[in-house]
């Protein structure tokens, strides 16, 4: 991948930890700041993770995108997936390059362009969602992100079945996941995995259940709590405020019927 910014190429501007700025590169075009304005077209031919200072002099850094930092600054329109379920949902369900996925729903996108950015170059992620009005701002999102090519959205329910078949890999982001596990068992190769994020237990419970009864194994739900350390001499410690419960995740895999 190129290591030199370009024009239309997007940046993550650095000013400190609470403070970044996902923005293109074009000639011509500035970007204002409480900080001051930067003239973004300065950037171009320079290496990502050069410094660049603003009209106020306050210094910046120009960084190259990653993953995270295109989930993070998604266009919300529902609450994303965040990147440390996004990192066990990936883990788990043994999705790379070249996989085949069925997930459900899209929502933001953010799980999708996770799972899209994993099997490129040569994999492929179906996307179901019920809701039209999130779906324009889902494809947006994975454009933004660079992989738009590697997914396909289908404005279906996904309660009401899946249309691939030999899929490595079902990724469920849903109120009621446990209605999808059937079709989800008939669209799994064997032995493959299917992977359920849920807010509550009460989901949880009932997912668990549909999965033991329609022939999965090796159930296991966990719950991922990370918290960040303020590091500095002296002062090191846990930070004040930290993201707890987000969800829990349930992993299974297919075990073919006899």
């Amino acid at each position: 991948m190129s290591q030199t910014i370009n024009e239309e190429d997007s940046i993550l501007l650095y000013l400190n930890r609470k403070r970044t700025y996902l923005v293109k590169v074009e000639k011509g075009k500035s970007f204002h700041t409480h900080k001051g304005f930067i003239q973004l077209d300065e950037l171009i031919g320079k290496k990502y993770g050069t410094r660049i200072a603003s009209s106020m002099r306050v210094e910046f850094v120009a960084l190259k995108p990653t993953l995270r930092d295109y989930v993070f600054k998604m266009l919300r329109r529902t609450q994303i997936t965040y990147p440390k379920d996004v990192a066990l949902i990936v883990m788990f369900s043994g999705v790379g390059p070249g996989s085949r996925v069925v997930e459900a729903g899209t929502g933001t996108g953010a799980l999708t362009s996770a799972l899209a950015f994993y099997v490129k170059p040569t994999g492929h992620v179906y996307s179901y969602e019920v809701r039209k009005e999130f779906i324009e701002a889902a494809r947006k999102n994975l454009e933004k992100a660079g992989v738009s090519e590697y997914v396909d959205i289908k404005n279906m329910d996904v309660t009401q079945g899946i249309d691939e078949k030999d899929v490595d890999a079902v990724v469920l982001d849903m109120a009621t996941p446990w209605l999808v596990v059937p079709h989800a068992y008939s669209a799994l190769k064997g032995s493959e995995a299917l992977v359920s994020f849920s807010p509550t237990i009460d989901q949880v419970v009932k997912t668990v259940e549909a999965l033991k009864e329609n022939g999965f194994v090796d159930v296991q739900t966990i719950e991922c709590i990370m918290r960040r350390m303020q590091t500095e001499r002296g002062k090191t410690r846990p930070e004040t405020l930290m993201t707890g419960h987000t969800g829990y995740i349930t992993f299974s895999r297919k075990a073919i019927k006899q």
